[in-house]
């Protein structure tokens, strides 16, 4: 089965928000073996959502819409839809009784506008909203089944996972979709090109290969499709693990997830623990692995030490060392990533010093000077950046370098797999 995804709301085109509906639907669908060939976002224009609708028109089996589904004027996808479909909107009752109670248990006046919230496309099968006002509909047009669901992601997800998805996973499929992914790390993408470019070239046209690189990693992601199941996984798996073969002391995983949520299972794992002393990098390190769900068995937590004051009061840094070398040196990094471990008593310790941006430079140091160190339970490392970037990636190259060489580390003192 084929798909289209298609984003409704002027706030996603003027990039007021990000859409971020479209991503999970995708990887749900691709779960479900439901290749999506297409994502577009459009305005809350009535001509925009007709053209969208009529382009999908036969050329997929199932369209996924999510936006502009609420009561006020600017949202006019039900309106519009019943335009499409030629036909009109009826008030459902059981939606209407469900709305009526919602604005009860808050306390709160239903007003008519309200109202419309019930009105669904007359014809359609009504996907019942449990955690909001905006049901979803399915409604059928020739070879194309078209879904509407609200843009508010935790209530499009639960009727997605709920009333969407068992629709169409026990249904006949004669094609399945089979995904690698490998997470690499320390080799820029066109090197990374050249090395496997015979593997590469090898593949059958049933399989695709896509390089995903970010400011420090590249994912390599494989994808094949084909209507025999097993051939399909086995192929896939089978390059898959030839390029991991080839990139050995690169590849840090082989599987999608990201060089945090790696980093945390293996500390798990391991039972080891981490802290962090952040100074370029302002917090954003921490606040990036204490996103990630169950960081808390592994990280104790960190600081943030802009100031040489603090360097020496919170890390122990010496006072002699920030005189004779500065804040943005190698030895200062060292001071902070071992204060650090030794104070919060941790297996390891990331410490960053450098020169963000724009000002601050010098001739000796000039903007983007960055130093990292990691300090093991066997080892310290450092390494020093030159990065030429704006402030915000100049962080954002830091903190991904800062991973993938702790990373380096713990593949060092504890050979850890790439699997888990």
């Amino acid at each position: 089965m084929k798909a289209h995804i298609i984003t409704i709301g002027d706030e996603i085109l003027i990039g007021q928000i990000v859409d971020t509906n479209s991503a999970w639907i995708a990887s749900q669908l691709q779960n479900n073996h439901i290749s999506v060939s297409q994502i577009r976002s459009i305005s809350d224009k009535e001509g925009e959502i007709l053209a969208a609708l009529s382009e999908s028109h036969n050329q997929v089996d199932l369209v996924f819409i999510t936006g502009g589904l609420g009561p006020t004027n600017d949202d006019i996808t039900k309106q519009t839809a019943a335009k499409y479909f030629n036909t009109h909107l009826r008030r459902d009752q059981t939606v209407l009784h469900h709305v009526t109670q919602l604005f009860e248990q808050r306390g709160k006046k239903m007003l008519d506008i309200n109202k419309q919230q019930a009105d669904v496309l007359d014809g359609c099968k009504v996907l019942f909203n449990q955690y909001g006002t905006a049901p979803g509909m399915l409604i059928e047009k020739e070879k194309t089944t078209y879904i509407f669901m609200p843009g508010v992601p935790f209530e499009m997800k639960h009727l997605m996972g709920t009333q969407i998805l068992p629709l169409f996973s026990n249904q006949n499929n004669n094609t399945f979709l089979s995904q690698e992914n490998i997470i690499i790390g320390g080799i820029g993408e066109s090197y990374l090109a050249e090395k496997i470019a015979d593997i590469e070239s090898e593949l059958p046209a049933f399989i695709k290969l896509a390089y995903l690189p970010t400011l420090a990693f590249v994912r390599l992601r494989l994808s094949g499709s084909g209507s025999n199941k097993e051939e399909i996984e086995n192929n896939t798996k089978r390059y898959a693990q030839k390029l991991i073969d080839r990139l050995t002391g690169h590849v840090i995983a082989d599987y999608d997830t990201s060089i945090e949520n790696f980093l945390i299972k293996k500390f798990i794992h391991l039972k080891l623990t981490l802290t962090t002393a952040e100074s370029c990098t302002g917090g954003s390190l921490a606040a990036l692995i204490t996103a990630v769900a169950g960081c808390s068995e592994m990280y104790v937590g960190g600081t943030v030490p802009y100031s040489n004051k603090l360097k020496q009061e919170l890390l122990g840094v010496q006072a002699e060392t920030l005189a004779q070398f500065g804040a943005v040196s190698e030895q200062t990094v060292i001071e902070m990533a071992e204060g650090s471990k030794s104070r919060f008593e941790t297996n390891y310790a990331i410490a960053t010093s450098g020169i963000a941006g724009p000002g601050g430079g010098t001739t000796e140091k000039p903007v983007g000077t960055v130093w990292i160190a990691i300090a093991g339970e066997q080892e310290t490392v450092t390494k020093k950046f030159q990065f030429q970037n704006d402030r915000a990636t100049n962080i954002e190259r830091t903190k991904q370098l800062a991973l993938f060489m702790l990373w380096q580390l713990l593949v060092k003192e504890h050979q850890i797999g790439i699997s888990f």
